[in-house]
């Protein structure tokens, strides 16, 4: 029962959430494709959702991400997490994949077929592995958006020295997207992910900012840029 109002709620929703002009999608599926970019961040491997053929990439842990909900507004998880991603791990563009009409109808029901979808090959993996997915957010309404979200995740540079650089205990916490105390802001966004938002103070001279994940169930304290709290 649950899982036939799941379906209903989903085919009902099948409305594209992104809006690039046909053109542009076409100019940047030409562009982009057979490049090879970094990642910025460290990134859950898990499954895709209804789709056995893919693998979904997500910088945040599958029970915080919020690509598909429930007919009660809960959060569908994807599934548990089956590895992690280094930042600096390269990757190539193979195709940029925009949610028409067509498009939505041809993919598998509970996915979010109404985004953006970035399939990469990940360097290290076997040739025949499952399409690797990198789902881009919705709202998108032009190609110039389309960059810019692109490059907060597959960087032109790779982060891998300043990975190295850091503490081997921040280091390690990285590559398990762990978060732990006196981590600069910079490992932090490679553990957890950028942050749902952000509250900035000042107490004396001192910048403090609160960094806020899961809907606030998850935050972070940092005090002139290292982590001081972890809630």
């Amino acid at each position: 029962m649950r899982l036939a109002l799941l379906a209903l709620a989903l085919a009902g929703c099948a409305t594209s959430q992104v809006f690039v002009p046909a053109e542009q999608a076409a100019a940047l599926q030409r562009t982009l494709v057979g490049e090879e970019r970094a990642l910025r961040l460290a990134f859950h491997v898990t499954p895709f959702f209804g789709d056995a053929t893919k693998r979904l990439l997500s910088p945040v842990a599958p029970e915080q991400l919020r690509l598909l909900t429930n007919p009660d507004g809960t959060p569908v998880n994807p599934g548990r997490s089956e590895r992690v991603l280094a930042p600096g791990t390269t990757v190539r563009i193979t195709k940029v994949e925009f949610p028409s009409a067509y498009v939505m109808s041809e993919r598998v029901l509970f996915t979010p077929r109404s985004l953006a979808w970035v399939y990469l090959d990940v360097a290290g993996t076997p040739r025949q592995s499952p399409p690797f997915i990198l789902v881009l957010r919705p709202g998108l309404s032009d190609e110039a958006e389309v960059r810019s979200e692109l490059e907060r995740y597959l960087s032109r540079e790779s982060p891998a020295a300043l990975l190295e650089a850091l503490p081997e205990s921040v280091r390690a916490a990285v590559l398990e997207k762990r978060a732990v105390i006196d981590m600069p802001a910079e490992a932090l966004e490679m553990a957890w992910g950028y942050p749902e938002r952000k509250k900035l103070e000042l107490d004396g001279t001192t910048k403090v900012e609160t960094w806020f994940y899961a809907d606030g169930a998850r935050r972070a304290v940092l005090r002139d840029g290292k982590v001081t709290e972890l809630k």
